[in-house]
């Protein structure tokens, strides 16, 4: 028997980076494609809590245009979105 797949084949690609990527446990997540807070919240549905507190302070980038997590912006399927924290450093 196959296990059943818990994401979407086509969608949204969230790319996580440092502290994201550690909250998350991984470096990458599909979500279906939808207004960014749609894929926001699918994204942080059934992930640790930890990754909702780094999520706040982090920047949504998509084709180099930063995205309001609470808008209502479509992201359509294929989109990337980088999910940048705040860096230290110079």
């Amino acid at each position: 028997m196959t296990e059943a797949r818990t994401e979407p084949a086509i969608g949204v690609t969230f790319r996580l980076f440092a502290a994201a990527r550690a909250a998350a446990g991984r470096a990458e997540v599909q979500v279906a494609a939808g207004p960014v807070r749609s894929a926001v919240a699918a994204l942080l549905e059934g992930r640790p809590a930890r990754l909702a507190e780094v999520l706040a302070v982090c920047t949504l980038l998509a084709d180099g245009r930063r995205l309001d997590p609470t808008g209502d912006e479509p992201l359509p399927p294929g989109c990337v979105v980088d999910v940048l924290p705040p860096f230290a450093g110079g």
